[in-house]
């Protein structure tokens, strides 16, 4: 069964970080981990994107995600949120 990994990323943003985020995103497809990323609106501040994955790779993804996310000073702008249990 398939996994999904769901980002929070913050509408407002500069140039900047933008381009983080199209990157990041990029890489999360060309690194093989999903092959679309769906983008909802979670409230007037917050873009909700989420991706399938196989259930094998789940940590590695969440352990490339908040790497990416560390290493590129994306903490303000995007965040891994936790599933539900």
């Amino acid at each position: 069964m398939q996994k999904t990994i769901k980002l929070r990323v913050k509408k407002e943003i500069d140039p900047t970080h933008e381009f983080k985020i199209m990157k990041f995103k990029g890489t999360l497809i060309t690194q093989g981990f999903t092959e679309i990323i769906h983008i909802a609106d979670e409230n007037e501040n917050f873009y909700l994107n989420s991706f399938s994955i196989a259930p094998d790779s789940k940590k590695q993804v969440e352990d490339f995600v908040r790497e990416y996310i560390s290493d590129h000073n994306l903490a303000d702008t995007i965040a891994l949120v936790k599933a539900d249990k």
